[in-house]
């Protein structure tokens, strides 16, 4: 997959590409609805014998618009374009968004950013809009295509008679909700980092753990105890993972919870090593404990809960996509 950055306004024009099938959308997780459209798109492509492409924006929207200061991924940028560069497609085109793209009426970004980069056919889901304020949507865009494209729009895919979106998938995590997603993303919710030196508590008390600074854009599940599986030099290990703030050790509250995965049967130095921590199950939320043997006794409880969890769904790498 050949990933191409475009900055409004673009130099491209048609010729420089062979005509395409195209798949729109922000795509923040690329859960189960958004792979839906982009295998539709390249389901279409293969057909036409024509190349496949998704076209998605960076930041998000909602920042540039000034909705919100900060938004937290499912996906941030890279983890986006890994997942969707595993998913048969040609090109993957990452607009930078600006307010100068969001001022776009809803012909001029058909005309630019789809019939101007050799759109022939456009799939995007039932909800998807564009243009300034969201005008464009897939009933105007028939209209708006200047009979350049065709197009497939993707209907709502639900789980349990909810819609399978980002702010589902987002409250999931929220709330600790990590077994069910899955069945919203098509696999288990991962996070990667690299592993820093911390301070080195937990290896006094028999549970050395891997300190893990993560990319801020994540958005994390709540402060407590989970089970995970860690990525670690292409193998996954079985653990349990602390998000918090250590409230037994540490008096003042820091700004940013610390995240430290303690894997289970594992002594390798790894202090450098981008890992990969996929989150299973919710297991208790952060305690302050009275003395360590209090610590170390539920530490052990969260172990054993741990294993208990992985013996009993026997669980492999997901992805029912």
């Amino acid at each position: 997959m050949e990933v191409l950055n475009i900055t409004h306004p673009h130099q491209f024009s048609k010729d420089m590409f062979q005509p395409m099938v195209v798949a729109l959308g922000y795509f923040d997780g690329v859960h189960l609805g958004h792979k839906r459209v982009i295998d539709t798109a390249a389901k279409i492509a293969k057909e036409k014998g024509i190349k496949s492409a998704v076209m998605t924006f960076t930041p998000h929207p909602s920042v540039v618009l000034k909705k919100v200061e900060k938004v937290e991924y499912i996906t941030p940028l890279e983890e986006k374009i890994k997942i969707i560069s595993e998913q048969q497609v040609d090109y993957l085109f990452v607009v930078n968004f600006t307010s100068e793209f969001a001022n776009l009426l809803p012909q001029e970004f058909v005309d630019q950013y789809l019939i101007d980069l050799g759109a022939v056919h456009v799939v995007a889901g039932f909800d998807y809009s564009y243009g300034k304020l969201g005008k464009g949507t897939m009933e105007t865009l028939p209209f708006h295509s200047r009979q350049a494209f065709t197009f497939t729009v993707v209907p709502k895919l639900e789980s349990h008679d909810e819609k399978i979106s980002s702010t589902l998938i987002r409250n999931h995590i929220k709330e600790g909700q990590l077994d069910t997603l899955p069945e919203l993303l098509g696999r288990y919710y991962t996070t990667t980092g690299i592993v820093v030196h911390g301070d080195k508590r937990g290896r006094t008390i028999g549970f050395p753990t891997a300190n893990i600074d993560l990319n801020e854009e994540y958005i994390l599940p709540p402060l407590g105890v989970h089970a995970v599986r860690m990525l670690v030099n292409g193998k996954w290990h079985e653990g349990v993972c602390n998000i918090g703030f250590k409230p037994t050790f540490n008096k003042e509250k820091s700004n940013k919870p610390s995240v430290e995965v303690h894997i289970f049967d594992f002594n390798d130095q790894i202090y450098g090593e981008y890992v990969t921590i996929e989150w299973h199950k919710y297991l208790r939320s952060e305690q302050k404990f009275t003395g360590i043997d209090e610590l170390v006794a539920q530490i052990e409880r969260d172990k054993q809960n741990s294993l208990l969890y992985f013996e009993n769904s026997k669980t492999k790498p997901c992805n029912l996509s």
